[in-house]
Parts: C-alpha cells; structure tokens; sequence
C-alpha cells in the first residue's frame, strides 16, 4: 500500500482452468490476457454473472520441436482437446488450434508428457459458437491413420484432389463471392471453396435476420455445410455457388446478387462496401482500376475464408490468432500439393512482440517451409504510424521513463498497453498511476500481478485494472511482456466496470546496472468499417511530440528524444521471417514523401534508435495504397457488380504483392513483367 491507499489485490484463482496465479511463478510463462480474462471473468468477451458458464476455449498450441499434432493427439483425449482434423494433413507441424475444456489444464499439471509437448498457448476469441464443442474433431484413431513425418510432407488423398495450378486465398470479412470481379469469362464464379467461420445470426450488421435469441444456428441448407475438416462453420463449394447463381438468374435476365446472398445467409453484404470485398479485387479481381486488364490472378482460382464477425468486431486482433491458423489450414487442405498458392491476410495487431516470434507468425513460418514453393503468404505492414500507440527508450541504470497513456472518456472497450523487455532485465520494475492519484500504485518486479479494483470505497466486482508481468511470456519467443489491461471507461449495463479516464502514468525504472532498450505498444482498439462497438482509440502523449502537421513533422528525427516513436508501429502479424510484409505508398508521389502517411516506411528514418534484438520496423516491399498526397486509397470493387469503393491502408498494398507473386509465377521461366501493370516502377521497394 502507498500514501493514498492505493494497492494491489492478488489475482483469483482461475474459474476455467482453476490455475492460482497468485502463487508464485505461476504466470511465468503463460498467455497475460487468460490471467486477465480469468481475473475479470471473461466480462470483455462479453460474459458477465448470470450467464452460462463456459465449457470450452478456444486457444492456439506450440509443439515441442521433434513432435507434432498427431502425437499431441495421441498423448491427449477428444473429450477434453478437440484439434480440427486438418491439421493432422502436414506430417511435422509444431502448431495447431484447438478447444479446450477445462480437464486440459488439469491435465498439463498432471502429465508430464502432456506438459513437455505443449511448449506454449494462447486465447483466442471466447464467443458464441467458439465455445462449443468441435464437430468431428481429431481422435487417437485419426492420429494413427495421418502420413507419418518425413523430410517432405507427405501426400493425402484429400489433398491429391484439391486445386491445381495458381490459386490465391484469401483471409477476411464481408466477401462477395458472386461479384462479377471474381467471375470467370464463362461466368461461373472463381471462387472455388467458401468458408465462413460463423455458425449463428449474431453480430450487429445490417438486414439480418432478427428472429430469434441471437445463437439462432445457420441453416446449412442455405449457408453449407460444416467442413468436416474444420469443425465449425458452413462451406459453400463451387458447384453450390453454381447452383445457387443459375437458381437467381432469371431468363434473359441478370443475377439478383442480393437474393443469392439473402439465400446464402451473408446479410452483411447488404452493405455498400465490405474490406473483404475491396481486398479480393485487388488480389484478383478483373475489370479492377490501376490493376492489369487480362492477367494470371484475374483467371485464377480462388479460395476464400470469411472471419468470424466477432473477430471483424474485435479490432485489436488480439485474438484472431485461431481464426486465421484455422483459415491458412483451410486454404491449403484445398489445394494440391502441387498447387502454387498464395495467401493475403489483410488484417492485423499494433501489440506484440514484433520479432516474429508470436505463435500465429512462429505457425507461418513453419507452414511456408513445410510446404516449399507450394505457399506464400502476403501481409500489411500497418496503419499506425501516425497513432501515437508505440513508445521506445533505454534506460540507463537508475533511470526511469514516465509514459503517459491517454485513455478517452467514451470507449465502451478494454483497452490494453504490452510492455517489451529484452532477455536479462530483470530489474525493471513498473509502476501505475490511475487518473487523478496523487500517488502510483507499488511498483511491480518480473514474477509479480496484481489486480486494482478502485479505492477502498468502490463495489466493483470486477477488476479496474490490472498489471500481469511475469518473468518469461507466451506472447514471444524473446524476454517478457508486461500486459496492462483497463476496463472500459463507459458502460450502459450495470454490471460493467468502468475504469477511470484520463491520463494514465506508466513508470518504468531500471534498477540494474546495465542499459536496457524497451518498447511498448498499446493495442489496436478502432472501430472496422461498417461496426458500431463503441471503441476509442487510446495513445500516448508527450509534449516533444510533433503534432504541428508542419512539414517534416510526419516522420521521427533522431535529435527529438520523445519516446513516442513512429517508427516500430508494425502490424504484428507480419514480423515473420518468411512471410512478404507490404508498406503502403503513394502512386503519385510529391517532392516530401512518396510513403503513405500512415504506413511504415523503407528504409526507416530512425534507423540510428538502440532497439531489441530481432525486431521489424521496415516492410519487406511496397505498393500503392494511395492514389497522390490529396486522394487517399486506392479504388477496388464494392460489394455489388459494377460498384467501386475506395479504402485507404496497406490492407490494399498486401493484396497487390500476392497480384504480383501470382503473375510473376506464371510467366515461362518465373520471371516478371510489367507490362499493362499500374503497380511496377517507382511505387516497388
């Protein structure tokens, strides 16, 4: 306790995984945000007293190297981990998805060979029918049956019949299968296989059907069925797309797209525009502004995955760590092993480790290298340069750094703040001051938690705040992550618990005798587009800061010492060491910048800034996201035929380099070409 009474409280037992995280050493090593859902009892995710207890959660598991997810079967029980049944097609593969009920975490107490397998887990997104068990899922029998490791992996009989040839998937929201953008000239529908990961009329978008409680199940006559592969949610395959399109096309007469979606159950694409959308146009759409006229990925086969809405909603991505490794497993259990496929995942985190070793990027990467030339996969480099969400220092021994993090008044969300330390700084320890204290809570060492439920006064039954910061993270690979997680600061519903608005102070101290270089990034919390969920965008302030808008006041100047860094802004899904991270420029450049402003940039102009080892701030190419410094975005297909929107961010850079990959595989030789392409030039890394 401090002067002004302010203190910790220890964090709960977990009522899940019935882990006591107060004792020590207990957090080291585990995922921060599941000791924060267990200490507020999962009230950011939407439950709260009353509600039904959960019964599974969905996480995301590493492997011990030398095993893989047949012997994580074989050392486990459906009854209590229940892994899609795709991921048993890649003989060596170290990472997988999979449903948890609350016995798993008794049994990695219990079993030491269970616990030398699972090397590290992570939360996903513990909504709706993610909760609910697997249909189908891997059994010991499954396990027994899948192809044996090998220097190559090995082939299925699922996988010998997939697609052939160039095929370019896609991972997003809002995806309008039947455009005409994605029609062959014969006038099918390229989209080859559909995967939505919803099961249930939930979500707040527009002409739904409203009948019902809300968990209304999908009818699979209309939406497909549930892929027996994945578990969970309904596939359209092209031979229903077909039937479906022949069905709503009257005689002599044109598609009712709207209808055909009506009758798929997709109301979402009731909207004018959906990024799903826009994003395919620019990977593969024909007849698309700026893109090539009659080229390879404008004829190629598609396949497409549809993010749950409740991950389009969440926008800090935090979570979506299952729903996109279940998406990547979906695309390539698709295709044939000697299909030349491409993948664009126009989506991302601001938070993370940012040296690829988070699990999601650490499963890429081992996906790629499994399966050779067969995979590329192509990522934005972010949208945060300008956001103020990133901080980095060093400190000096006996040094401290005041961050001042404002929270704004309105945000009906949890925001989070993770703080990086590389290997060996142990003796950094961080202190929390709420909004109007005029004293910090005690300052907390590696191995230590607490959660802060107000004065002495409040009646909050949930926790304001908390500071999780243990000695070794789930989160990466590298040093530790110290996770800060506040409440909403605005509620409508009673048993919400509102943190205090403001200005949050964030001291960090180093006690050691040694430097030590940190970063800290506060976590994505925008609304997406066409979502109303109350979200407010947090940031860090500092009066060094260049806000003026002066020119040159965009970039970061070594002689500025604000730790208020843009650069280092990086869209953590995409600081992997094989995937193709794109940065964002503008087509038409001005003498100052030819960058977007709000992308990373190449080469980086705080380049000379000490950082951790193995951290990204650079993209490995760039492509158009802005047309010149006047007209932001770049033009691509809305959700109707014969509609164009245009959507700033290199979420439509990423899709431009999977083009690129598709075309330039497909030319004799491997080589390039540039001719009819509005992306070749100056607009290249």
């Amino acid at each position: 306790m401090n002067g002004n009474g302010l203190r910790w409280k220890p964090l709960p037992t977990g009522s899940f995984t019935g882990t006591r995280w107060n004792r020590p050493g207990e957090i080291d090593g585990q995922d921060p945000y599941l000791v924060w859902a267990e200490a507020d009892a999962f009230a950011g995710y939407g439950h709260h007293h009353g509600s039904d207890p959960l019964k599974w959660l969905p996480i995301v598991i590493e492997i011990a190297p030398g095993a893989d997810v047949a012997e994580l079967v074989r050392a486990s029980s459906h009854h209590w981990l229940q892994i899609p049944r795709a991921y048993l097609n890649l003989p060596g593969l170290r990472y997988c998805s999979a449903r948890v009920s609350a016995h798993f975490f008794e049994a990695l107490r219990q079993q030491p060979v269970l616990r030398a397998l699972v090397v590290r887990y992570e939360l996903g997104l513990p909504v709706g029918p993610h909760t609910h068990a697997l249909h189908d899922p891997c059994t010991v029998a499954h396990a027994n049956a899948a192809p044996l490791k090998g220097p190559r992996p090995a082939k299925t009989s699922r996988r010998e019949k997939g697609l052939k040839g160039p095929v370019i998937g896609l991972i997003d929201g809002g995806l309008a299968l039947v455009n005409q953008a994605f029609l062959n000239p014969r006038g099918p529908s390229r989209v080859q296989h559909f995967w939505r990961q919803d099961s249930c009329y939930q979500g707040p978008w527009p002409n739904q059907n409203t009948h019902g409680s809300g968990d209304t199940p999908l009818d699979p006559q209309r939406a497909g069925p549930t892929p027996a592969d994945m578990g969970y949610g309904h596939e359209l395959t092209a031979s229903n797309i077909r039937s479906a399109m022949a069905r709503f096309t009257p005689s002599g007469g044109s598609l009712d797209e709207a209808a055909l979606y009506r009758h798929f159950q997709l109301w979402d694409l009731a909207r004018p525009v959906n990024h799903g959308t826009h994003v395919m146009s620019l990977a593969a759409g024909s007849g698309i502004p700026h893109m090539p006229v009659d080229d390879a990925a404008s004829r190629c086969d598609l396949v497409a995955v549809q993010l749950d809405w409740s991950n389009i909603q969440d926008t800090s991505g935090g979570a979506m760590n299952v729903s996109v490794l279940d998406g990547l497993m979906y695309i390539v259990s698709r295709c044939a092993p000697s299909a030349e496929v491409v993948i664009n995942i126009s989506w991302g985190t601001l938070a993370g480790p940012h040296d690829g070793s988070s699990i999601l990027e650490a499963a890429m990467d081992q996906l790629i290298e499994l399966l050779g030339k067969q995979l590329q996969i192509t990522v934005p480099a972010g949208n945060g340069y300008q956001s103020r969400t990133h901080a980095n220092d060093t400190l000096a021994p006996g040094t401290s750094c005041p961050l001042h993090w404002r929270v704004l008044p309105d945000d009906h969300t949890q925001s989070f703040l993770e703080i990086w330390l590389p290997d060996g700084a142990d003796q950094v320890t961080i202190e929390l001051t709420p909004p109007g204290a005029s004293a910090p809570l005690p300052a907390l060492r590696p191995g230590q938690a607490g959660i802060w439920k107000g004065n002495s006064n409040s009646q909050a039954r949930h926790p304001l705040c908390a500071l999780i910061y243990p000695q070794r993270s789930a989160l990466g690979a590298n040093g530790t992550c110290a996770l800060i997680a506040l409440a909403p600061t605005f509620g409508l519903e009673k048993h919400v618990a509102t943190a205090p608005f403001g200005v949050w102070e964030v001291r960090l101290r180093n006690e050691g005798n040694e430097h030590v270089t940190f970063d800290a990034y506060i976590e994505r919390d925008d609304v997406a587009l066409g979502q109303h969920t109350g979200a407010r965008q947090s940031y860090f302030e500092d009066a060094r800061y260049d806000t003026s808008g002066n020119l040159g006041s965009f970039t970061d100047h070594a002689n500025n010492p604000t730790p208020i860094r843009r650069s280092g802004t990086f869209n953590s899904l995409s600081t992997g060491q094989r995937t193709v991270s794109v940065g964002g420029t503008r087509r038409q450049a001005d003498a100052w910048n030819r960058f977007a402003r709000y992308s990373p940039q190449k080469p980086d102009p705080d380049a000379t800034r000490p950082q951790r080892p193995g951290v990204k701030k650079v993209p490995d190419t760039l492509q158009p996201s802005d047309d010149n410094p006047a007209l932001w975005g770049v033009l691509g297909a809305a959700s109707l035929s014969g509609s164009m929107a245009r959507l700033a961010g290199t979420s439509s850079s990423s899709p431009q380099q999977a083009r690129d990959i598709i075309n330039q595989r497909t030319l004799p030789g491997g080589g390039s070409s540039t001719a009819g392409s509005a992306t070749s030039g100056p607009a290249r890394a």
